[in-house]
């Protein structure tokens, strides 16, 4: 059963490949960010974890390069079956900036063959824009000085957001479905002409396959990302050593490949890094992109001892 599941994730995952654009930020490591997209996660790692990632894309561009940062919480409540948790996500690039906040619950259910969470998550998205167009400031053969009334050089949006998404795990497999901006949120900065943010869509999946020799895991993992018109598609191989130290390589279809490396001490703290070569039409510009996952989890007298886990749902 978990071949199966997990083939049809590959499958699926290279037969939507086959279109490249995605607006949402993406992660190298889209295993620490699960939080900010799919409230289904919430408290499945079965402790009290903080997570920090740092995305710096594009060195070499300058000024306005995109930057993106992850803060999450979350933890489970196993009075009640449930999962809480908080994601903030700060994206800038540009002049624009955004500040998307979600507070997140997930109900778990414990199957004949696995547990699925199910989970919501509700809060806000800001947008804001502020800076210096290089626009033509004189008209011909005039010396009046002109602005483009269409090019907002300062202004803040705000509105509501929500998210749906579901978790499923069995024994060292697990599979994520989630749908993020679900109210289509409105952050234009022309009330007369509204922009709403279209719906994002993810599938993840991934699995800890222990070799002949214990002290070896391979973890592969694959995610898909959509808005509906356009996809973006990426996949992960993962080798971990002593359950602790891990190693691998990403490919971002048309976009980069990923080395990445990490560990996971006995005290609960995960470290991880990885470094994209870019490999579109923009590699002569930029000399790639960092990425660092910082993650703290411990024991609140729950069944599992964080740190230890050999499961691909805890790295």
């Amino acid at each position: 059963m978990r071949r199966i599941l997990l083939l049809l994730i590959i499958f699926a995952g290279l037969y939507l490949s086959n279109v490249r654009a995605q607006h949402d930020s993406h992660f190298s490591l889209f295993e620490y960010t699960q939080m900010s997209y799919n409230p289904g996660f919430a408290g499945s790692n079965g402790a009290l974890c903080a997570t920090f990632v740092g995305r710096q894309g594009w060195i070499g561009f300058g000024e306005g390069r995109p930057q993106t940062t992850v803060f999450s919480f979350d933890m489970p409540i196993p009075q009640i079956s449930s999962g809480a948790g908080l994601a903030i996500v700060e994206d800038r690039i540009g002049f624009q900036s955004s500040l998307l906040l979600n507070l997140n619950y997930a109900y778990i259910l414990k199957l004949d063959y696995g547990v699925l969470a199910i989970g919501v998550g509700l809060g806000f998205i800001n947008r804001t824009i502020d800076g210096e167009w290089i626009t033509p400031s004189i008209l011909w053969n005039t010396g009046t000085v002109y602005e483009d009334p269409l090019i907002p050089h300062m202004g803040s949006s705000t509105d509501f957001d929500m998210n749906f998404g579901a978790h499923f795990t069995y024994e060292d497999l697990y599979i994520g479905l989630s749908a993020t901006r679900l109210l289509e949120p409105n952050v234009s900065f022309d009330m007369e002409e509204p922009s709403k943010l279209a719906r994002h869509y993810y599938l993840i999946g991934g699995y800890a396959i222990q070799m002949y020799n214990p002290i070896y895991d391979i973890l592969p993992s694959v995610m898909v990302q959509s808005d509906g018109s356009t996809m973006q598609f990426q996949i992960n191989g993962k080798l971990l050593y002593n359950k602790s130290i891990w190693g691998g390589i990403s490919y971002r279809y048309t976009d980069a490949i990923v080395p990445m490396v990490g560990i996971h001490l006995i005290n609960g703290l995960s470290i991880g890094y990885s470094y994209d070569v870019v490999i579109s039409k923009i590699s002569s510009y930029t000399s790639g992109t960092h990425e660092l996952m910082v993650r703290y989890c411990f024991d609140m007298g729950f069944d599992r001892t964080p740190g230890r886990y050999r499961s691909v749902r805890r790295l």
